[in-house]
């Protein structure tokens, strides 16, 4: 591979047209801000974020769900990012119960192991976590375990971005987390240039690189400048596990309305640990009630800069917006870089 000031030189050499990039992968974002990308790119490329963040696209209603299972007295156990998002009822971080911070699905269920009270995991993530869910589902956790299933599926979303065409755009950065699991093959149905990249500076150069040589020479492909780690297939044994487990699902992301298919559900022969079926939760729909613009962050329509809360109302210590909570929010990242 090129060094970094070659692929600037070339990247400069080839761009001769507004062209708009979206990435959907929230460490993406992270490494164009710390390496300082945006600043060495052509003023006519421009790159922006989409819904990468799986914390950030977690709605409101999803949160207040969990908010009321620790009322109720179950053990609520999650991932750290997730405890200051906001649901319309404030977070869990503010909420009366027992809620614990846990490193992943294996350390809830030590906990129920350990307790007669229910535990509940709310379980959020791409496709890269789901695998590790449905691996310690298949250890059968004791009766008193359940899930409350908060996670997405890339694809569909992509599909909804681009039949919207609000966001203008000319091709993607595919995210290499979830394509070393699921490998490309699902995205050569979109007709619009693809490269998977990876996270280092020089990896990010070298597919932003073929993704304006695709789009120059008039080619809709997918292109794989991560090979170290993504293949096309991906890994087939996860995807079994994952799907052996889950189903896909209905479900509504922050920002979007309900897209078909872009959820994961436990099937029904797994009920028992499906927290949502355990309790009856009905998941609502909760209406924007404040200025935050993360919903426009997350359609690519927007940068944090734009929004009239960040830096002010809206900091890392005193979020008012998810964007500004997870590391791999975007707020967050511009307010830790950009500042």
């Amino acid at each position: 591979m090129a060094v970094g000031r070659e692929i600037i030189t070339r990247l400069n050499e080839e761009v001769n047209s507004d062209i708009r990039i979206m990435h959907v992968c929230g460490t993406h974002e992270a490494s164009i801000a710390k390496h300082g990308i945006r600043s060495v790119l052509p003023p006519q490329l421009k790159v922006v974020m989409g819904p990468g963040c799986p914390v950030c696209i977690t709605p409101a209603g999803e949160i207040d769900c969990a908010i009321n299972l620790a009322a109720e007295g179950k053990i609520i156990t999650t991932y750290g990012d997730l405890l200051r998002v906001p649901g319309s009822k404030g977070s869990l971080e503010s909420a009366d119960g027992d809620i614990r911070i846990v490193q992943g699905i294996h350390k809830a269920v030590e906990i129920a192991e350990n307790t007669d009270k229910d535990v509940v995991f709310i379980s959020v993530g791409f496709e890269t976590t789901v695998p590790t869910v449905a691996a310690t589902l298949l250890q059968k956790p004791p009766e008193n375990f359940s899930i409350l299933s908060c996670h997405r599926v890339v694809p569909p979303a992509m599909q909804w971005l681009l039949d919207q065409g609000e966001a203008n755009l000319n091709g993607f950065i595919l995210p290499g987390h979830v394509c070393a699991v699921m490998g490309y093959e699902e995205y050569e149905r979109f007709p619009v240039p693809q490269v998977v990249a990876g996270f280092e500076a020089e990896e990010l150069l070298l597919g932003l690189y073929m993704l304006v040589k695709q789009i120059n020479e008039g080619r809709a492909v997918v292109e794989n400048a991560y090979p170290r780690a993504v293949t096309k297939e991906g890994n087939r044994k996860a995807q079994a596990l994952m799907y052996e487990f889950f189903t896909p699902c209905d479900i509504e992301w922050r920002g979007f309305p309900i897209i078909p298919g872009s959820g994961l559900a436990l099937k029904s022969e797994f009920e028992e640990y499906d927290a949502q079926k355990k309790y009856g939760i009905e998941i609502p729909h909760i209406e924007k009630r404040s200025a935050c613009i993360c919903d426009q962050l997350l359609r690519g329509l927007a940068e944090p800069t734009d929004c009239p809360l960040f830096g002010t109302a809206c900091t890392p210590r005193s979020p008012v917006g998810p964007c500004m909570v997870s590391h791999e929010g975007a707020c967050k990242i511009w307010h830790q870089y950009r500042r």
